[in-house]
């Protein structure tokens, strides 16, 4: 087994991927299995290279002149004067002679600021700099004859540390790069950031551990499913307040076959719908590997599809308020599903090649694979597990439970229609869950699907937690019915239509920017350039906060409580998670977009100071 030749911490000189430049670098790490160093570059970008592609900084330190009895001066004044094709005139020998004195003084300039620009910057500023000989040879004059000195020069200088580059982009009147516009400065690079994605291949062991470790995700496997159960019978409860802990039912209560069976009929139901060929094809995102891969869009004809089939079995008299009656047992039969998915999940991961493993769930330690999920995008053929998973059981089921909780609240206090509580609660979650499904492409750039594993989190999020817990407040009002006034139910309407504004025209500025940054509708927005080649936008609303989908998330959360009252705490559990579970993610997220952009990240977070809440957070 090789040893490593750098150690960390060493200031070395690194090969830009995709080019033939070297630019000064910090060894950060090195991974045994992969053999790459992860290096830091000024600007604060990490990437990950082999071990050919670094060089010892001595490799780059200016050579020796030649000795005064050899110098290229010398050498060029005496070729020019045996090899020159005529010599006619004081003029022209004295303008040749200006032209040789200031050819060679650019040399010596060029000697003496030590450059360590590119080769091929280098070359381009000796070629295509304007100089008396390009200006004879278009007159007709003859051509200087230094050509040798020239290539000469360019090898000296081809390896030279760059210490004074701003001197010699003066001396040459080249613009600097914060001189250039922003969308120059990202397409002109875009090929090479191309190349950067495709070189990283083996991703490297998950050193950073999320969730509290192994042993919080593995209390967290136990807590998740407790949590459910509880805030379920706390419900059921006539007194739902925190300190009336709630009796834990017999076990064999929780469990029923038939209860089962039907919820496994409605995964390969929306299974079925998933594998449809309706809709458009479009292209997720590029993998470490540069590859991307396919996504039927038809979330919505699958919803469509779904609302048929349930009213058909309303018109044959099929009582949904069966799965009122037994939503313990449903949530139940949901979450060992879930936990039989997540082992096979974690089993099929092993064998799974090493670049299309989930860069945050590549640990080594069971539990919190099994947890975070080992496999980026597990698929069974075309068929993807994670991206079928994040929209469709879990999201329309949502809808149906909340329907099946209007119509046991009709049927329970013989309502001739549901109270208006009930129909602000479903009409405000309908929306969402329609939103989501018409704007399903979207999904494909958040992080579950771009940088998330497919483990027990995702499985049981979006098999249980949403439809279950999402409809806590549904849920709580069959039990406990609160009446509002028509006044009361507009403040609340109005409060849901501010928030869902924030949420879905923020998410579309983003979406809209990641696809397409040149489209004209988004000329009025700025935004900060990265080194990875995308932009920061520091207008709109990404520069009134720096996660404004999650302010409008929040505003919605509470704006769907608001209509079960205030006599219990327990409707507002879902915002209380979700401010918690927001906080995180904005946490995880500063600190992946810290390492991504780097300094173009911290001058982001000057420009736009609030997280999630304006001038409090």
């Amino acid at each position: 087994m090789p040893s490593r030749k750098y150690a960390d911490g060493e200031m070395v000189m690194g090969r830009w991927p995709g080019s033939v430049l070297y630019y000064e670098v910090q060894v950060a790490s090195y991974d045994d299995a992969t053999h790459l160093y992860t290096v830091k570059y000024k600007d604060g970008t990490e990437l990950a290279l082999k071990e050919s592609d670094i060089r010892s900084q001595s490799s780059f330190k200016p050579r020796k002149s030649q000795s005064s009895s050899s110098s290229p001066s010398r050498r060029s004044t005496s070729r020019s004067r045996s090899r020159s094709p005529g010599r006619s005139g004081k003029g022209r020998r004295r303008s040749s002679s200006q032209s040789r004195e200031h050819k060679n003084d650019k040399k010596k300039a060029i000697q003496e600021t030590s450059i360590a620009l590119p080769p091929v910057l280098v070359l381009f500023i000796l070629i295509f700099k304007p100089s008396e000989n390009n200006t004879k040879r278009y007159n007709g004059e003859p051509e200087s004859t230094e050509k040798n000195d020239t290539s000469c020069i360019i090898l000296e200088h081809k390896l030279k540390p760059d210490l004074e580059v701003k001197r010699v982009l003066e001396q040459y009147s080249l613009r600097s790069r914060k001189d250039e516009k922003k969308k120059e400065e990202i397409y002109s690079e875009k090929k090479i950031f191309a190349t950067v994605k495709t070189i990283e291949k083996a991703p490297t062991k998950t050193k950073e551990l999320e969730f509290g470790g192994r042993i919080g995700t593995f209390m967290l496997v136990l807590f998740l499913p407790a949590t459910v159960l509880y805030l379920l019978l706390m419900c059921k409860q006539d007194d739902p307040s925190l300190m009336n802990f709630p009796a834990l039912p017999a076990l064999e209560s929780l469990w029923e076959t038939r209860v089962f069976g039907i919820f496994l009929l409605w995964f390969f139901l929306q299974a079925l719908f998933y594998m449809l060929p309706i809709g458009k094809v479009v292209e997720g995102l590029p993998l470490s590997t540069g590859k991307k891969l396919q996504y039927r869009i038809n979330g919505f004809y699958a919803f469509i599809f779904t609302a048929a089939a349930i009213g058909i079995l309303l018109y044959f008299q099929f009582d949904l308020h069966y799965l009122y009656d037994h939503f313990m047992q449903f949530a139940v039969s949901a979450a060992a599903f879930s936990f039989a998915l997540s082992i096979y999940l974690y089993v099929r991961s092993l064998k799974a090649p090493e670049e299309e493993l989930a860069p945050g769930g590549n640990s080594g330690y069971f539990i919190y694979d099994f947890f975070t999920g080992h496999e980026l995008n597990p698929r069974i053929g075309s068929f993807d597990l994670k991206y079928f998973c994040e929209l469709r059981p879990g999201l329309i089921g949502w809808v149906v439970v909340n329907l099946a909780m209007l119509l046991a609240e009709m049927k329970i206090y013989n309502l001739s229609m549901p109270s208006l509580s009930m129909i602000l609660v479903n009409s405000f979650q309908l929306l969402y869950v329609v939103d989501a499904l018409w704007n399903e492409e979207a999904v494909l750039t958040t992080m579950d699907i771009t940088h998330d594993g497919f483990g027990f989190m995702l499985a049981f999020g979006d098999l249980v937690w949403v439809p279950f817990v999402y409809s806590l407040q549904a849920f709580y009002l069959v039990g406990h019915p609160t009446v509002i006034s028509w006044p009361v139910a507009a403040a609340i309407t109005i409060v849901n239509c501010i928030g869902y504004y924030i949420f879905r025209s923020a998410n579309s500025q983003k979406n809209n920017f990641r696809r397409n940054p040149a489209d004209p509708k988004l000329a009025d927005l700025k935004f900060i350039p990265t080194a990875t080649g995308k932009g920061l936008l520091v207008t709109g609303w990404w520069g009134f906060v720096r996660h404004p989908n999650y302010l409008g998330d929040i505003i919605m959360a509470l704006a769907w409580s608001l209509p079960c009252g205030f006599n219990h705490i327990l409707p507002y559990f879902y915002v209380i998670y979700f401010i918690c579970l927001l906080v995180h993610r904005e946490a995880r997220d500063e600190h992946h977009c810290k390492q991504k952009y780097g300094l173009a990240w911290e001058r982001y977070c000057q420009r736009v100071p609030y997280r999630i809440f304006p001038y409090i957070y």
